[in-house]
């Protein structure tokens, strides 16, 4: 890792860990799965996604740095999901669609996923509610 991907990584890293404490009310209080994604290692998520994948804990699913489609979500799903991740990033659009997740066991869960951009000091992120 260079210098330059070292800082652009603890940016990220400090970005994540605000941005987490900003949006702690919704993450803990919405009765939906909620996660917030900025990249394939930075992301975090509530209590009740990371149980809905079969994770043990919030912490535990934001540890895998596996790509996001590839570690979560089922094959037949995966391009609705990018296409919606990048319309958020590109046009600032928000999507409802269905996607089926991998759980951690393997087997998958099908939801509902409603997906927002959010800007936050200026990097855009996106919400994701999960029902």
């Amino acid at each position: 890792m260079n210098e330059q991907q070292h800082h652009h990584h603890h940016h990220h890293e400090s970005l994540i860990d605000e941005i987490l404490k900003e949006y702690k009310d919704i993450l803990k209080n919405s009765d939906q799965g909620v996660y917030i994604f900025l990249d394939d290692n930075h992301k975090v998520c509530n209590e009740k996604f990371a149980s809905l994948l079969g994770y043990e804990s919030a912490t535990d699913w934001a540890g895998v740095k596996e790509s996001f489609p590839v570690a979560f979500v089922a094959e037949e799903s995966q391009d609705a999901l990018v296409t919606a991740y990048q319309e958020a990033m590109e046009q600032c659009k928000g999507s409802k669609i269905k996607v089926s997740w991998k759980k951690k066991t393997g087997s998958t869960v099908n939801t509902e996923v409603i997906l927002v951009p959010v800007s936050y000091h200026g990097h855009l992120f996106a919400l994701h509610f999960v029902s």
